[in-house]
């Protein structure tokens, strides 16, 4: 029988659960899981405090888009509803701004990636040659003790 991580459950019940509202079948081949298992997990989480609940990127981005619009009376009683706190709501939007304020100029080319890799591998390689003479030295050492103590016990003799 296989076992699931309680994140695994959380991500695939949040698509269960409002805003997204997928259905069961549909999420079940997605993921994975028994239609039953999804329903166990689904009334699982349920019966926790809405606080509990996990909500995936798409929901949050939905909430944020929903609620930005709304009066601030407004989205407070949406946020009771749906069990979320305003402040969580504010660092969704700024977390959403932010992801989609990142120029296409900063993320890595395939060519940068390659130099990356390649200067990785040196790097590891590089690594590799030091501690092994690390660990030669350390062999030196502890001999070099040995014979001195194997020395000095005779010579006390």
């Amino acid at each position: 029988m296989a076992r699931y991580g309680q994140a695994f459950k959380d991500r695939a019940v949040a698509r269960l659960l409002p805003p997204e509202s997928a259905a069961v079948e549909e999420v079940a081949h997605t993921v994975g899981v028994g239609v039953g298992t999804l329903q166990r997990w689904q009334k699982d989480a349920q019966s926790r405090p809405a606080r509990g609940r996990a909500w995936t990127a798409a929901a949050r981005l939905e909430a944020v888009i929903t609620t930005a619009a709304m009066p601030e009376a407004g989205k407070s009683a949406w946020c009771r509803e749906h069990g979320v706190y305003p402040a969580e709501l504010d660092k969704w939007r700024s977390s959403a701004t932010a992801a989609l304020a990142e120029p296409e100029e900063a993320r890595a080319s395939p060519q940068a990636t390659r130099q990356d890799k390649k200067r990785i591998k040196e790097l590891e390689r590089d690594l590799l040659r030091k501690d092994r003479a690390l660990a030669e030295t350390a062999a030196l050492l502890v001999l070099s003790k040995k014979v001195a103590a194997i020395f000095s016990k005779g010579e006390d003799e």
